[in-house]
């Protein structure tokens, strides 16, 4: 069973930083392609980054040179560092992973970010 839990949002000033975890089992998470992406209730769900098996990454406009994506295939965990928070980073952010074709995403964790 996929299973992917989200951890380490919280509320913090412009230009703080926080870092996201995604604990994932019940896949062989080092094959796989793992995102981040992130929803503003009333708004549709945005694409921030992503990292390959390979660790070939993709990052959102938004987000580049701020947000670093990682991966430890050791603990089966997807991270990403944010740097540099706006304001604009309020929302809350889920981890996905496409698995035979299927979508699966945590519960999400928020983030705030106050001005």
């Amino acid at each position: 069973q996929v299973r992917l839990v989200e951890s380490g949002g919280g509320s913090v000033q412009a230009g703080g930083s926080l870092k996201l975890s995604c604990a994932t089992t019940g896949f062989m998470f080092d094959i796989q392609t793992m995102s981040w992406y992130r929803q503003v209730p009333g708004k549709e769900r945005e694409f921030v980054s992503e990292i390959t098996p390979r660790r070939i990454i993709k990052y959102a406009d938004s987000v580049k040179g701020r947000f670093t994506i990682s991966r430890d295939n050791n603990l089966s965990t997807l991270s990403l560092q944010m740097n540099s928070l706006k304001p604009e980073d309020t929302a809350n952010y889920y981890c996905h992973v496409n698995y035979y074709g299927t979508d699966y995403w945590g519960d999400g964790t928020l983030v705030t970010i106050s001005s």
